[in-house]
């Protein structure tokens, strides 16, 4: 593996009973950046993610971390990389600060360093008020941060995110984020699963998209939004009664099927003319005398790109399989 590059995979297949959770999926992330990687319910977010921190065995294809090969070196890749999953593995007998110094302990840490570090990522994360108390007593939001920092006790080389800011609120989101951005500038290597959109678009220097298995798409948040078309011009109309000949114009400007919210009275379409097509149809609405109360154009978004590259949404509805 090229020393530039941190974590590699190659032609990773997985299979579970009928269902082919990884379908020969490459992925490289060079050091010190961060690659976010995106799919729906049941794409191979998870299974990937298992296979790269030695809790999974591919059926077939190899993987690489920090140099080391997950299959043949397994006792090494641990010691490289640091952990949080989707869901937060706190021991809720122990006080915050007595997680992380366990932990801090069996990396092999000294009393005094384990007890710095933990007291470090407690402030690092906003838990020093909590550090002392019970970790059953804390609530969804703050065994996240408490988890997350326990990823982080050993200062690896590569973290591994899986859904990190799951269950946190705006707040705790914004923070975590601030923190991940830290560990990049200090020259951690980053995977990050997540589902929310907003949140690769912040945090990711690249973007891998998978579905069924399969990598569909790569590429930064701007490439990837190319793919999509264009912008989408979106109209609202005075009267639901001008909804279906709006889209049939929008149709005509735009460069594929409009979308009709009656709700909203809204029309929206990809157009790849920008301001040409909104002028375009705002002339032909004009000349059959349709109110158009509000008009946007609006830049591609990763929610665009889903929809685009696999038909559907990229919201988690359920657990993926295993």
């Amino acid at each position: 593996m090229p020393e530039t590059v941190a974590v590699r995979t190659e032609a990773l297949v997985k299979t579970y009973r009928s269902t082919r959770a990884l379908d020969g999926v490459d992925l490289e992330i060079p050091h010190g950046q961060v690659l976010g990687l995106l799919g729906p319910n049941g794409a191979g977010k998870t299974t990937t993610v298992r296979i790269l921190t030695t809790l999974l065995r591919p059926d077939s294809g190899r993987a690489w971390v920090a140099g080391h090969d997950v299959l043949a070196e397994p006792e090494k890749v641990r010691r490289v990389i640091g952990l949080s999953g989707q869901y937060a593995a706190v021991d809720e007998n122990l006080t915050g600060f007595e997680n992380l110094y366990m932990v801090g302990r069996l990396y092999g840490r000294g009393r005094a360093a384990a007890r710095k570090r933990a007291r470090e990522l407690l402030s690092r994360f906003a838990l020093e008020e909590a550090g002392d108390r019970p970790a059953k007593g804390y609530s969804g939001g703050m065994r996240r941060r408490l988890d997350l920092a326990g990823a982080l006790v050993a200062e690896p080389a590569v973290v591994v995110l899986d859904e990190p800011t799951t269950g946190l609120d705006p707040r705790g989101r914004i923070d975590t984020w601030a923190v991940i951005k830290e560990l990049v500038a200090d020259g951690a290597t980053v995977l990050l699963t997540t589902q929310y959109l907003e949140e690769a678009d912040q945090l990711a220097d690249g973007i891998v998209v998978i579905d069924k298995g399969k990598v569909i798409a790569r590429g930064t948040a701007d490439e990837l939004k190319r793919q999509t078309g264009g912008e989408r011009l979106e109209l609202v109309v005075g009267e639901p009664a001008e909804l279906a000949a709006t889209a049939s114009v929008l149709a005509e400007v735009g460069t594929g099927e409009p979308h009709v919210d009656p709700h909203l009275r809204k029309v929206d379409v990809l157009v790849d003319t920008g301001t040409k097509a909104l002028i375009e149809a705002l002339r032909r609405l004009d000349a059959q005398s349709i109110t158009v109360q509000d008009v946007a154009l609006h830049r591609p978004t990763l929610d665009d790109v889903f929809l685009t590259l696999t038909g559907h949404g990229a919201e988690e509805t359920g657990e993926e399989a295993r």
